[in-house]
């Protein structure tokens, strides 16, 4: 396989993952009628910042490359947040 169509298959796979995030945040938000971000959420947002920033860089496009990166951090941090927090509860 080429190796541009294995970058586009990347890109692609990248914002599939990205757009999903949405999808699964309104079943979920459906499921208990109220507006929630699920943990599934953040990690469909960090997958597919990962690919997308991964396929900016590939495709050397600085603009796209500075806008995954804060993603991948505010989803990183994201998690980090909800995560500790679930340690915390543990211990009490």
């Amino acid at each position: 396989m080429e190796i541009n169509t294995v970058w586009l298959i990347v890109g692609f796979l990248g914002q599939a993952l990205f757009a999903s995030r949405f999808l699964v945040q309104w079943i979920a938000s459906e499921k208990i009628r109220k507006s929630i971000i699920p943990v599934s959420f953040w990690y469909l947002s960090l997958a597919g910042g990962i690919l997308l920033l991964s396929y900016a860089i590939y495709r050397q496009d600085p603009v796209f490359v500075i806008g995954q990166s804060t993603g991948v951090l505010v989803y990183s941090r994201n998690l980090y947040f909800i995560y500790r927090e679930k340690a915390r509860e543990c211990k009490n």
